[in-house]
């Protein structure tokens, strides 16, 4: 791995040594610079959990991913800066108050002091590392989160300002290897009844709000603000993507 290039990828031009402080500014350096998205899955492109495949697509072509892509490449980053990272199984919560399978989702556990959760797959949710054994509340801007001990599992939980907790995914400690996310990677990249297969989605963290392209929708926050329309038609799609994701020459559909 090219780690120069990844962090020229993410704009990071911090500290390196292995520390709280540099995890928590490396995080943000992702979300903030590397989309959440899954075009390749409706421009018919296989995923493949490689890492050299991996930081093609994502440092290498300038694109994004999903929670295998990015928090797997991601992993492989820390590990070449001196951090003792983990793979960890995970179930997205349902509607129905349930979650989904192991490996539905993977998320990471880094080792310092503590014992730290860091996710840059996950879409809209935690910006720092959380404290996995804390188990107090831990305040990030206008959200809050909590994780609590289940049994084997822990589960991750969030509160937006008055509002209730809810809860965003369970997960164990025990580590894994990208190998073992192979089945369910290839079941949200076929399976009709996956999310990622009925619309395409692309979503990227800004300073203090987020933007995002459901579908045909553009979908834009700063602040209190929030800002819809929808697109046109593909060549604005496809306009929308180069400005505010910097992904051109996409050739997929909805």
């Amino acid at each position: 791995m090219d780690v120069q290039a990844y962090l020229e990828r993410i704009h990071y031009t911090g500290a390196l040594l292995p520390t709280r402080e540099t995890l928590r500014d490396l995080q943000l350096a992702h979300l903030l610079s590397v989309p959440f998205e899954n075009l390749s899955i409706h421009a018919r492109e296989p995923i493949l959990l490689q890492e050299e495949a991996l930081f093609d697509k994502i440092v290498a072509r300038g694109r994004g991913g999903f929670c295998y892509e990015l928090n797997g490449l991601f992993a492989m980053l820390l590990r070449r800066l001196g951090f003792t990272v983990s793979m960890l199984s995970a179930g997205v919560a349902r509607d129905d108050g349930g979650f989904w399978p192991d490996f539905d989702h993977m998320t990471l556990m880094v080792l310092l002091d503590h014992r730290w959760l860091v996710d840059v797959g996950f879409g809209n949710a935690f910006r720092r590392p959380l404290w996995i054994d804390q188990g107090e509340v831990q305040a990030q801007g206008k959200r809050s989160y909590q994780i609590d001990a289940d049994g084997g599992w822990r589960i991750l939980k969030e509160r937006e300002d008055g509002k209730e907790w809810k809860p965003l995914y369970r997960f164990t400690l025990h580590p894994r290897t990208l190998s073992d996310y192979a089945d369910m990677c290839h079941y949200h990249q076929t399976s009709p009844e996956s999310p990622f297969t009925q619309r395409r989605i692309c979503s990227k963290a800004k300073a203090d709000g987020r933007v995002t392209l459901s579908g045909m929708r553009l979908i834009e926050t700063e602040g209190q603000e929030r800002r819809e329309r929808v697109l046109a038609d593909e060549a604005e799609y496809a306009a929308v993507l180069a400005q505010e994701f910097g992904i051109v020459n996409y050739r997929g559909r909805c």
